[in-house]
């Protein structure tokens, strides 16, 4: 049973040659049942930001602390 997400960045992060912005909103679906999209690592939002926006997630230092989300189901 999967759940959706959608992940909005608190503030604007500069790190490693990398941006990224308020306005870099994603929406993910999770493999499982969870409470959190950051429960496996962020395997779902390193691939949904790469894909839409090229922005490497691990590269840029990224934590869970970064974000906010809201459960859209």
């Amino acid at each position: 049973m999967s759940k959706v997400f959608q992940i909005i960045p608190k503030h604007t992060k500069r790190v490693n040659g990398t941006t990224l912005t308020p306005e870099m909103t994603i929406i993910v679906t999770t493999q499982s049942h969870t409470t959190t999209p950051f429960y496996n690592g962020a395997k779902e939002v390193q691939e949904a930001y790469m894909r839409l926006y090229g922005f490497d997630y691990k590269k840029a230092c990224c934590s869970a602390n970064d974000f906010d989300f809201k459960k859209l189901d």
